[in-house]
């Protein structure tokens, strides 16, 4: 392979990378907060202050002072709705002018129904110390844009999935005082393709695909305090850095750029966003519990995917640090029957002038509902619904096919999410042991 046709290559290889981890269902920008049916009743208002194993994503604390085991286990639908449009996305060939890119312009429901299951484990081996195990894929998506849509050369098929396995361990300092922390086991595994325009518009698209997979490694810690009436939970997640191995399939690339058409192997970096999180829950009455949480993303992390051997460059990405913020109510109709609500405020790390059609992604607001109910002694079912409303946003982030080299083929994009929403619908059972 000459060193023009491997910068070819790995060029379009690495604006594939690029928009990997792009998108989710309905949190923000790829994180997927549905960890706990309790919690999804009232919006994520009070997880890092409440106790149980319900609670092991939030804050590794919860688990401090229990007594004897308890265990969680969860499923959540994911129906997300919107449309994503163009509105004038043109495409500039090597010495051609610019000229409409084509296709349907208009993608209907790109991002896929979704089903994620989550469980969790903890038991007291001690009056203070306590053990836990959470099995959670916070990261996980799944988009499909068909191969007519004007979004084909920033987006086509992309699935992501993560496994999170997090031992944890907490130990009650005091009555009021616990401590925790956990290990984070993160495995990701994607695959997600995009078309290749080829140097003339009277030739069909040319597509490249990635697949890659690996395990990495983050770390959580956090304290909980409570005293009369008030729970506090403050925890720290770490940002993780994936490191994905696999390969790139590249082919139906014609005339000058055929000889392109190979496999190769490839790797790319990235990192999650570490999370500082604050919570309350106070007791107002013998009846009704408020919640609040505040969360503090560290999108920051993820500022570029970083591509080795033999390309060694970056694809900036840009995200912006975000803010989440929820309030919410329990209320117990009678010691085996409880309600819940809550609303959410979710802001998107996507920054104008750099989201792609891999993340139709916008500032939302999550209106959230649920019940508990106890059929026995130890064994009470969750439930809950979610509302999720989506801002419309701009989608015009600038990108190249075979970007650095002779056949660099800029992609203008300029499109528009538009009546995004999702509804969120949750199953689940807590056992005390």
């Amino acid at each position: 392979m000459t060193k023009i046709s491997q910068r070819i290559v790995l060029a379009a290889g690495a604006s594939l990378l690029a928009t990997a981890m792009a998108s989710s269902a309905n949190a923000a920008a790829f994180y997927l907060q549905e960890q706990s049916i309790r919690g999804a009743g009232r919006a994520f208002s009070g997880e890092g202050a409440d106790q149980g194993a319900a609670s092991l994503w939030w804050n590794p604390a919860s688990i401090g002072g229990m007594t004897g085991g308890e265990a969680a286990l969860g499923v959540s639908a994911i129906l997300p709705r919107g449309t994503v449009e163009d509105r004038g996305t043109a495409i500039v060939r090597p010495g051609q002018p610019p000229a409409g890119v084509g296709g349907n312009p208009r993608a209907k429901n790109p991002i896929n129904n979704g089903v994620l299951p989550s469980g969790a484990i903890a038991y007291a081996l001690t009056p203070r110390l306590s053990v836990g195990f959470a099995v959670t894929s916070p990261f996980s998506f799944t988009t499909n844009y068909a191969a007519d849509s004007w979004a084909r050369y920033t987006a086509d098929k992309t699935k992501l999935r993560t496994i999170d396995l997090q031992p944890s361990i907490a130990f009650a300092i005091a009555p009021e005082f616990s401590i925790g922390a956990a290990a984070n086991i993160e495995h990701a595994d994607a695959t997600l393709s995009n078309y290749l325009p080829n140097l003339s518009a009277a030739l069909p698209d040319g597509h490249q695909s990635l697949e890659g997979k690996g395990w990495d490694l983050g770390w959580s810690v956090g304290g909980q305090f409570r005293s009369g009436p008030v729970s506090v939970g403050l925890s720290y997640k770490s940002s993780v850095k994936h490191k994905l191995s696999g390969t790139v399939t590249t082919e139906g690339l014609l005339g000058p750029l055929a000889a392109q058409n190979r496999q190769l192997d490839a790797e790319a970096d990235f990192r999650t966003p570490w999370q500082a999180i604050g919570s309350i829950r106070v007791r107002a009455t013998d009846k009704l519990t408020l919640n609040g949480q505040i969360v503090r993303f560290g999108w920051n992390k993820f500022d570029a995917i970083r591509l080795g051997a033999p390309l060694n460059t970056a694809i900036p990405e840009l995200y912006g640090n975000t803010w989440s913020y929820a309030g919410g109510v329990d209320y117990a109709v009678n010691p085996g029957w409880t309600l819940r609500a809550g609303i959410q405020r979710d802001e998107t790390p996507t920054q104008n002038g750099n989201r792609d059609a891999r993340v139709p992604d916008g500032d939302r607001w999550n209106f959230s509902t649920g019940t508990s109910v106890a059929v026995t002694r130890g064994l009470t079912l969750d439930a809950a619904a979610s509302y999720i409303k989506f801002k419309n946003a701009s989608i015009d982030r600038l990108t190249a096919a075979y970007a650095g080299t002779a056949a660099q083929t800029p992609i203008v994009v300029n499109g528009r999410l538009d009546n995004a929403h999702a509804v969120v619908l949750a199953l689940g059972a807590r056992l005390t042991f």
